[in-house]
């Protein structure tokens, strides 16, 4: 599932986040990448020790755990604690695929991987090119979305970052272990989430509603890992 997330950062976070962006000391991102995706990456990010980086990540973080669709369609037990990049100057980030376990220098564990996710902090008139390419079953889907939003979509997809010719493009990164480990089993809970709340604004409660609502829940019991 690729899902679009708007306004996860309102207006006064975002101008706030943008500053320290803007004034932060940026390091080259090689310098994180794994493996495979060292040989693909050339961008710029915040040095994990910095100030600014443990700032940013409590509003990021924050922000994640009070938005409805995020916390719907992620169903995060642990949100990995997020970093942050920059690209300029032709930087780009080839196709890759997210390492399955990563570790949370935050807490002093490991997590699975299930989904992933980019928050973005420049608009698309800021750049040029920079287009996010994300690869699943249904073939290519390119993003640039407006600063505020953010993009969620399984970290077993194929993606990449297209060079940025002019501007800059500033993004925060992210990785989600969820409750429900299975992508296909997410999606069916959010579309049923989603649902129930449609239903529940149109029509306000009913025995209905509330009967979808409980077969909800018994199946967040049944294949949730916690």
């Amino acid at each position: 599932m690729i899902l679009h997330i708007p306004n996860v950062l309102n207006s006064e976070e975002l101008l706030f986040c943008k500053e320290i962006l803007n004034s932060a000391k940026w390091i080259d991102g090689k310098l994180s990448a794994g493996s495979q995706a060292v040989n693909v990456k050339t961008n710029l990010q915040l040095a994990s020790n910095s100030q600014e980086l443990n700032q940013l990540r409590q509003i990021v973080t924050k922000a994640l755990n009070s938005n409805p669709m995020f916390i719907s369609s992620a169903l995060p037990n642990h949100i990995i604690s997020p970093f942050f990049n920059r690209y300029e100057n032709g930087a780009f980030y080839g196709n890759h695929v997210d390492s399955a376990i990563l570790y949370d220098e935050t807490v002093g564990k490991s997590f699975r991987t299930d989904v992933s996710a980019s928050l973005f902090f420049t608009d698309p008139d800021e750049y040029e090119g920079g287009e996010m390419i994300i690869e699943d079953t249904y073939g290519l889907h390119e993003i640039k979305l407006p600063a505020g939003d953010l993009i969620l979509y399984d970290s077993t997809s194929l993606h990449r970052v297209e060079p940025v010719t002019k501007g800059v493009r500033m993004v925060s990164f992210m990785w989600i272990q969820s409750m429900i480990r299975d992508s296909a089993k997410r999606e069916m809970l959010f579309n049923l989430d989603t649902t129930i709340q449609n239903l529940r604004a149109k029509y306000q409660e009913s025995e209905e509603i509330l009967s979808l609502s409980i077969h909800y829940h018994k199946l967040i019991q049944q294949w949730a890992e916690i």
